[in-house]
């Protein structure tokens, strides 16, 4: 069974913002794995990287951090499903070229002229032979087949289905025990299958002897609904499997009636069709294994019987593969293998043929990158190697092309094709039919012309400032005339850190104004010093009331709600004088605690009085709530609650308040009904757009890694 990918980000608080040069690393790595030089992110884990079904990028065009919290509560399942939130440095111009790294520089010592090289061209010297990992697997000697199957560590590793191994129980066995030979029988074995509510299920099954006939071509119906049919791909459509009976019990039955007891099966990645036909089989000759490669990466099917057979097969001009040539193309190569030898597949250089072709294809792909013209970089005489590239380009490389969908012309760090479609909808129409299909996807919303207009966002910029500084504040009251202002002040502080406190004389009755320097301080003094005495009178505390604030319930709700704030606690009530590390120490007995983020005063650099914790599980952030309100840390009083602002919403805030007065004073005056119907407009596009991402990311296969970028437009 396949293990669970998962990504796994430790940074909190200020740490949340993030470089684009950070998350080229997490897409290179996710996309390639060990391959190319692509290393774990330095910032965050990705696990079982080898077990992701594929990387989906989502880019909002034009809108930015300042959306998302504008229209935050239309952005439902955005803000419900997608664990991990980072703040991205200002985008620079070309953003996509920023963020998929340099497009492909590669500098030559010696130059190749003609990109169009023979195999003869790409001979390998002696000394490089001994390097080759087909050499260093099975050294230069001829061996029979029997040297060439898979070990049962192998078959372990690789994830073919083994007898009495866990989630295989329900599998049929071959019952193909007899010893192997050098003489034991081949059979090319090859499935096409289609993507059904359970996972991938076979569609068609085709078996070939060594002699190439075909034994069994049979259409397969599968037991579950087909969510897709990947039509491109297995060349299966509805109409072709209607009239189809066949079970996948009756396809096992014939199998295993047909293969005699010493049969070695052959296919390339065979662990992926036997899975999908449920069947066990003890001796195989995997060709993607066979034909070995660096870093655990493999060759294709399709350039390995051109390379080595010269044979076309998978041609783009026909809807979908045939299973049977597939079947019989990895028989041959395994059949060259072995008749040839280790020795005479590695003189092929089949990296150096491989570099050659994908330079061809993007160099007469007019859509493309345009290369330099000096095209191959050499280490003394070696294989061509990329320096540091777009890994869009590496992907390509490796036979697999990255689908670009979007309003977007494809940049200058794009390989991918792009598909310029004319609205939203069109786009995630044709992304819900050729995501599943590729490995690297870009997707690319955009919002319309008059969505953008300057003036216009200045103006919700500034709603949002305002909105963000009316939910800081609060006032409390009716104090006496005579009220000990310093007794209030130190009250009020237990909630968190205080940005200014002024006194409301306008009243009957003197009242203070409190604005506080983030969201949670601001929340706890409602809920825990309303309708409570403060310097001898009970007073009442609230919000400011405005029209803006009129949701202030609706988005406290929907904040704690917030996946992001799930496991995090504030704790307000703090001494300046605790370091992190009194922290840490003081509240080591909590169960699951994780991390600890104590803020800074981001001009000073000083630590407030509060702290945010969080813990490894919901429940656990609960049981420390009860525990922490009334808890007294060296003589000081806590107040806790559950976490309502992200830190980097948190340094946002920050930024927004302490932004230039002369900038708000430029902003051009908008009139309200224009203002108000230009967001009006934009929320409904908004919501739609959150809409089009749930739809998107519901037909995603699990292990997928779906990142969604906000690049804004400054």
């Amino acid at each position: 069974q396949e293990k669970p990918s998962r990504l796994s980000a430790a940074l909190f608080g200020e740490d949340c913002e993030i470089s684009h040069e950070q998350v080229y690393e997490l897409l290179k790595y996710a996309a390639l794995g060990k391959c190319h030089n692509a290393a774990q992110p330095s910032w965050c884990h990705i696990y079982h990287q080898s077990h992701l079904a594929g990387v989906v990028v989502i880019v909002l065009h034009e809108m930015s951090q300042l959306h998302f919290y504008k229209f935050y509560l239309q952005f439902k399942h955005l803000r419900r499903v997608f664990r991990h939130r980072f703040t991205l440095p200002p985008s620079s111009a070309n953003f996509l070229a920023n963020l998929y790294g340099d497009a492909a520089n590669l500098n030559p010592q010696n130059t190749a002229q003609d990109s169009t090289s023979t195999s003869s061209q790409c001979a390998i010297n002696s000394s490089d032979l001994q390097r080759d990992p087909i050499i260093q697997k099975y050294g230069e000697e001829k061996r029979g087949l029997t040297s060439y199957t898979l070990t049962l560590e192998e078959l372990k590793k690789n994830d073919y289905p083994m007898k009495g191994s866990p989630g295989y129980e329900g599998y049929m066995y071959t019952e193909c025990d007899q010893q192997r030979t050098d003489s034991s029988p081949l059979f090319g074995l090859d499935c096409e299958m289609c993507l059904t509510a359970k996972g991938n299920e076979v569609t068609r099954v085709s078996l070939v002897d060594a002699q190439g006939r075909c034994l069994l071509n049979e259409l397969v119906k599968p037991e579950s609904r087909i969510v897709n049919y990947r039509t491109r791909f297995s060349g299966i459509t509805r109409k072709i499997l209607l009239p189809v009976k066949t079970k996948l019990a009756d396809i096992q039955a014939r199998l295993k009636r047909m293969l005699p007891h010493d049969a070695v099966l052959v296919g390339h990645s065979l662990n992926a069709d036997l899975q999908a036909l449920q069947m066990i089989h003890p001796s195989v000759i995997d060709t993607s294994l066979l034909f070995a490669r660096n870093e655990g990466r493999r060759f294709k099917l399709k350039f390995l019987a051109k390379a080595v057979l010269g044979k076309e097969i998978q041609c783009e001009q026909k809807i979908g593969h045939d299973p049977t040539e597939d079947a019989r193309a990895a028989l041959e190569l395994a059949q060259f293998f072995i008749e040839q030898g280790p020795a005479k597949v590695a003189e092929l250089n089949l990296e150096m043929l491989l570099t050659t072709e994908r330079l061809t294809e993007i160099s007469s792909n007019k859509s493309a990158l345009q290369l330099p013209q000096n095209t191959v970089q050499r280490e003394q005489n070696g294989p061509p190697q990329l320096s540091r590239s777009c890994f869009l380009d590496c992907l390509q490389m490796t036979g697999q092309k990255p689908l670009l969908l979007g309003r977007q012309e494809p940049d200058s760090s794009g390989l991918c094709q792009g598909n310029l479609s004319s609205s939203n909808k069109q786009i995630l129409q044709q992304a819900l039919k050729d995501v599943p299909l590729s490995t690297f996807s870009i997707i690319q919303f955009s919002l319309d012309p008059e969505h953008v207009a300057p003036h216009l966002l200045a103006g919700i910029c500034e709603k949002v400032r305002i909105k963000l500084t009316d939910m800081l504040t609060i006032y409390a009251g009716p104090f006496d005339e005579s009220f000990c202002l310093k007794t209030v002040k130190k009250e009020f502080r237990r909630c968190g850190p205080i940005r200014s406190l002024t006194v409301v004389t306008e009243t009957y009755q003197p009242y203070v104004c409190i604005q506080y320097e983030v969201l949670e301080a601001a929340q706890l003094a409602v809920e825990s010093l309303n309708g409570t005495e403060v310097a001898g009178s009970c007073i009442k505390v609230q919000r400011p009331v405005t029209g803006t604030m009129l949701d202030c319930d609706v988005l406290i709700k929907e904040l704690e709600l917030d996946i992001e704030n799930e496991g995090v606690i504030y704790v307000a009530g703090l001494k300046k004088s605790l370091t992190e590390t009194d922290l840490q120490e003081e509240f080591s007995q909590l169960k699951d605690l994780q991390a600890l983020f104590l803020p800074r005063d981001l001009q000073s650099g000083k630590h407030r009085n509060c702290c945010f914790l969080k813990f490894l599980k919901p429940e656990s952030a609960v049981d420390a709530l009860e525990v922490i309100n009334g808890w007294a840390v060296t003589g000081s009083r806590l107040r806790s609650r559950k976490a309502l602002a992200p830190g980097h919403l948190w340094r946002w805030i920050w930024q927004m308040d302490h932004s230039n007065e002369k900038q708000r004073g430029d902003i051009l005056s908008v009139e309200k009904e224009q203002q108000s119907n230009f967001e009006q407009e934009l929320r409904k596009k908004l919501k739609k757009l959150d809409q089009h991402i749930w739809k998107l990311y519901r037909r995603l296969q699990n292990n997928t890694l779906c990142v969604v970028l906000f690049p804004g437009v400054n």
